[in-house]
């Protein structure tokens, strides 16, 4: 299944309870992931994120996209967005990450973070909108970044470096129990793309 982490059991679940996250490492080549990350980078819709917090309007110097099988509509942090329609170019990623991770996704948040400085608070997807205990495959391409899990009972964390070109997927009752976040760094000073791919219900 993955040519490029001898050694590595996808299978092994990171979390020591209430939840289940698997770490599949590289699913791309050196060559495959440089080739998508110059893809997504130039020819993406970007736009910066918008959010409410404490009832402010605030536009994040981070930018997304969202792709679906059709025009969903997604609501969170208090703002609504209606998912692009695949663009056809992304449809192997699509294809790879279900034939990998067993499983099916009709939409994807493409996140854009320029530097190191640029971040994500704790927080857990568990939006109404979304399946209920569902995968959440995460892929990311570009700078290497660690991402971490906070339990939201006992405080208890999780770290795990993600490099480029590789996947994480979270499911079961993570979101339930866990917290998550990229945490700013200055040590970074290029640009990560994330792809979390989900299934929508609403």
């Amino acid at each position: 299944m993955n040519l490029f982490n001898l050694g590595l059991d996808p299978s092994e679940n990171l979390l020591p309870y209430d939840g289940t996250v698997n770490f599949y490492g590289l699913v791309f080549s050196p060559e495959e992931s440089e080739h998508y990350y110059q893809y997504l980078l130039s020819n993406i819709n970007w736009k910066n994120d918008e959010i409410k917090l404490f009832g402010k309007h605030i536009v994040t110097k981070r930018k997304v996209a969202w792709f679906g099988d059709k025009p969903f509509q997604y609501t969170y942090s208090g703002l609504t967005k209606t998912a692009q329609t695949w663009n056809p170019d992304l449809l192997p990623l699509k294809s790879t990450i279900e034939e990998l991770t067993h499983e099916t996704y009709n939409s994807c948040l493409f996140n854009l973070y320029h530097s190191g400085e640029e971040g994500m608070t704790w927080h857990s997807d568990g939006e109404k909108e979304l399946k209920k205990n569902g995968a959440i495959a995460s892929l990311s391409f570009g700078a290497e970044r660690k991402f971490v899990f906070k339990h939201k009972e006992s405080g208890e964390t999780v770290s795990v470096l993600l490099p480029s070109g590789s996947l994480l997927v979270m499911k079961g009752l993570t979101q339930s129990y866990w917290l998550h976040r990229l945490p700013p760094t200055k040590r970074v000073h290029t640009p990560r793309i994330n792809l979390t791919f989900r299934t929508f219900v609403g």
